[in-house]
């Protein structure tokens, strides 16, 4: 597994501004027919119509592929199987830190729907790219990307 330490260039000309906030959040690669499941976040939330691997917020005291179980079935209904994480990083955004930990899953059940987001959809690998994804997921996309099929 890897860990990724990025500052948001965002906040460059900010001077020192502490960010008061930070998410724990898990999210999951499930892969099937050599194609990904994203899914769009709902256009009024943080990063608002962004794609993303699906996952959600860490709750106090729980752990995060219990947490990613739980985000799987409120969010698009399916139950998963954790395999692992793969690569976990700190982001700053201008009001929050954001630690993402990615985990390999497998679908094991459940009719996908978007209850937690706008939309889903399976893409290839050289697709992701034509998506547009929050700033954090940058280390994950080139992740995957150099990854053998």
């Amino acid at each position: 597994m890897y860990h990724y330490r990025y500052e948001d260039r965002w906040r460059r000309g900010e001077g020192n501004q502490k960010v008061v906030n930070r998410i724990e959040v898990a999210a999951a690669i499930i892969e099937k027919d050599k194609k990904f499941l994203i899914t769009r976040r709902k256009g009024e939330s943080h990063l608002g119509d962004f794609w993303e691997f699906p996952g959600g917020k860490r709750e106090s005291g729980e752990d995060l592929e219990l947490c990613l179980i739980r985000e799987m079935r409120e969010e698009l209904g399916i139950e998963v199987r954790v395999n692992g994480e793969v690569l976990s990083l700190d982001y700053d955004y201008p009001d929050r830190t954001v630690a993402l930990h990615f985990f390999r899953c497998e679908w094991k059940g459940g009719d996908l729907r978007a209850e937690g987001c706008q939309e889903f959809k399976w893409v290839e690998k050289s697709g992701l790219s034509d998506h547009e994804f929050p700033p954090a997921n940058v280390s994950i996309l080139a992740f995957l990307k150099n990854q053998k099929s």
